[in-house]
């Protein structure tokens, strides 16, 4: 595959060079964002065995407000400071940023105990102190890890999420099956591994602790880093509508019983997410890097071509593997979930693919572009989760954020104009008929091997579309493989 690099050269070495270190970060970025996932993934045939579905459920409403909380506490800080700091080459603006950040994220927690204190003395919300101790944590290790990434070291990015994932996994055992604290066990967890894992992390590389001088005059990188960050805030309200208000809807029209099962729907497509994120973490850094590119359309279009035949295969793969194996994964109870896995997937890749294009906005720092389309995309989700979700149940939710996406995914499409062009390859239309036509095969009651041999003639069709020198590439990895194996 083509990429460019910080200067742009016709020499096919330095041409090299960008497509190795693309990949490299691709490589860090799953090693951190799929071991996380895994881990995440086996848990839930833990949590679904232990812990009572109205129980999970509001556990889950719970994650759902610290998801919505979250920017306000950290002020959107982790796409600002990552930003500023991936084009910062001078120590004393590095330390100007990072420390900006510190005091910040100080400041917005101590705002948050002092609300949290407010609330509970005039009302009884369950857990509130346990919800309060995930946000802050799950804030700080955001932040933080994104200043990792500015300052260059991925590495350390890739092992928060490792070590958070991998703690959440062992204290979840500990809490939730050894000592039975239920919903309570999974807050603990939560909290103490994301906070040990940032600190252990952080005593290693001590990135944070030597760009921080709370002595230094930080407001010249304050005003810039706001500038970019705060107009991201309303967007991330709308983007909590969009894709998470699901769960408030599922919870007061169906109940918690409802909710509790389609979040055990939403931890696996959960998955195709992460998958996606892997991909927008490297492709972020070389977007923003490169956008001045005298061959910039061309690339960027041979990258969403790729993306989207990257994005069939994984579909595809997963949701097939994950039917024939759903039955021993999941309680009994939870069962009904595998009904909703297809068109959550579906959203999902819609979902990253609208996400690609958010590259335009970042690149060009012009973050107050991204709003209108997320609103839009939030009016609709809000007034036909209204409109669908009584007559039509959880399938009305899922309707809902299939056309969600797909209006943002046409909004941006158009938007993105401005900023690059895309020429999108025939081929392209293999993948998006094959994610479709799959659906069927899907919902249709067949022998386990039938949904297999489905899935290897899919799968077959999708990468026979795929670019020459991509099946190339692949070839040349797993003959490589082999090679070094023998």
């Amino acid at each position: 595959m083509y990429l460019c690099s910080r200067k742009m050269s016709g020499n096919n070495n330095k041409a090299g060079s960008r497509s190795s270190k693309f990949v490299k970060d691709i490589g860090i970025y799953a090693i951190g964002n799929i071991g996380s996932k895994i881990i995440t993934f086996l848990m839930v045939p833990m949590y679904t065995h232990y812990i009572d579905k109205s129980d999970f459920g509001y556990y889950d409403l719970c994650f759902t407000w610290c998801l919505l909380l979250m920017p306000f506490v950290t002020l959107q800080l982790r796409d600002g400071a990552f930003r500023f700091l991936l084009d910062c080459d001078d120590d004393t603006r590095r330390q100007r940023i990072v420390t900006f950040v510190s005091r910040t994220m100080v400041a917005t927690t101590v705002l948050s105990l002092i609300i949290t204190a407010a609330l509970a003395m005039f009302t009884n919300i369950q857990y509130l102190g346990y919800a309060l101790g995930m946000l802050l944590a799950m804030s700080f290790q955001e932040v933080y890890s994104q200043v990792f990434r500015g300052l260059g070291n991925n590495r350390a990015f890739a092992t928060v999420g490792i070590l958070s994932a991998l703690g959440i996994g062992l204290f979840s055992i500990f809490f939730v099956v050894g000592m039975g604290w239920g919903i309570k066990g999974i807050f603990l967890a939560n909290i103490l591994a994301r906070v040990l894992a940032l600190i252990l992390v952080e005593a290693r590389v001590r990135l944070i602790t030597r760009n921080t001088r709370w002595s230094i005059d930080s407001r010249e990188v304050a005003h810039d880093i706001l500038r970019y960050s705060l107009p991201l805030l309303p967007g991330s309200l709308c983007w909590w509508l969009t894709g998470s208000s699901d769960r408030l809807f599922i919870t007061h029209f169906l109940g918690l019983d409802v909710n509790g099962v389609y979040a055990v729907a939403t931890r696996f497509t959960g998955i195709i997410y992460t998958l996606a994120i892997i991909f927008y973490q490297a492709w972020q850094e070389t977007a923003i890097l490169q956008y001045n590119s005298p061959d910039r359309d061309r690339f960027f279009s041979k990258m969403f071509n790729s993306y989207i035949m990257l994005l069939g295969l994984i579909l595809v793969g997963y949701v097939f593997m994950l039917k024939v194996n759903y039955g021993w994964l999941v309680a009994a109870q939870y069962s009904e979930s595998l009904n909703y896995i297809y068109p959550l997937a579906l959203s999902a890749v819609i979902f990253a693919a609208a996400a690609f294009f958010d590259m335009g906005y970042q690149c060009a720092k012009d973050t107050k572009r991204t709003l209108p389309a997320i609103v839009l995309s939030a009016a609709v989700n809000v007034v036909l989760n209204f409109l669908l979700i009584k007559p039509l149940g959880v399938y009305g939710v899922i309707i809902t954020q299939l056309v969600t996406y797909l209006v943002l995914f046409i909004y941006r499409w158009h938007d993105m104009r401005r900023y690059f062009i895309l020429k999108i390859a025939k081929l392209t239309a293999v993948p998006v008929a094959v994610m479709l036509i799959s659906a069927i095969p899907f919902y249709s009651n067949i022998p386990w091997w039938a949904d297999i041999a489905f899935m290897l003639a899919a799968l077959a069709c999708i990468a026979g579309s795929c670019y020459k020198d991509i099946r190339e590439l692949i070839l040349s990895k797993i003959t490589k493989t082999r090679s070094v194996t023998k």
